[in-house]
């Protein structure tokens, strides 16, 4: 290897290397080349290569999942962070912790009040519920008004001489129709034939032949 390529591959691991340890968090190579790329210039195949030998110097670590291979700075070579530091990492760790909380509630709030909006109805629909409501108040009140200006209204006196009458004449067709059915039957014990053909010859119709049916009790 010339001595020139010796520069760019050592230039490049230095890169790479402060950059891991400034970012402190991993990295695929590609993810490295695409971050660094435009601001060093570095090719793909020499930011892998560089890799490769961090790695293999024990500069930077390297875990490797299925086909891609991550790599991070080794912690043990960082400087260790005093007590402030960490004490000031936990109170910034605490602050985006309540941060995090307040945005989902926030987030939720949203989500329940456009799930209200999504299930009421629109301008349009309200404006347009609202004119067939009145259309269908309108026709009730024209339909109310003909009954009360009616002149054939039925009294209850009327209504209940009606309904006495109605139960006389069922009454009635019960009695004359077991009377009719015992004499029918009568006559059947001593006729020959069946009793449809009875019925034919005489020329009898019963109510079921015509669909009548016995008006229930009111």
């Amino acid at each position: 290897m010339s001595k020139g390529r010796e520069a760019a591959a050592g230039g490049a691991a230095a890169v790479l290397l402060r950059y891991l340890r400034e970012q402190n968090r991993p990295y695929s190579a590609q993810d490295a080349f695409g971050n660094l790329q435009r601001e060093h210039g570095l090719g793909k195949a020499a930011v892998v290569k560089a890799l490769e030998q961090l790695a293999q110097q024990g500069s930077v670590r390297e875990k490797v999942y299925g086909k891609q291979k991550i790599y991070f700075a080794d912690q043990e070579q960082l400087p260790a962070a005093s007590d402030a530091e960490l004490r000031g990492l936990d109170g910034e760790i605490a602050a985006r912790s309540g941060q995090l909380q307040a945005l989902q509630q926030s987030c939720r709030h949203m989500e329940a009040e456009l799930k209200d909006l999504n299930s009421s109805m629109t301008t349009p629909e309200i404006a347009r519920e609202i004119e067939a409501l009145r259309k269908d108040c309108a026709s009730y009140a024209e339909k109310l008004e003909r009954i009360k200006s009616a002149t054939n209204h039925v009294t209850p006196e009327e209504k209940e001489k009606v309904c006495r009458e109605q139960q006389l004449y069922r009454r009635e067709w019960r009695r004359r129709k077991r009377m009719a059915t015992e004499l029918l039957d009568a006559i059947l014990e001593g006729y020959p034939k069946s009793k449809k053909q009875f019925f034919e010859e005489v020329g009898i119709e019963t109510d079921e032949d015509h669909g009548v049916v016995l008006p229930a009790t009111t």
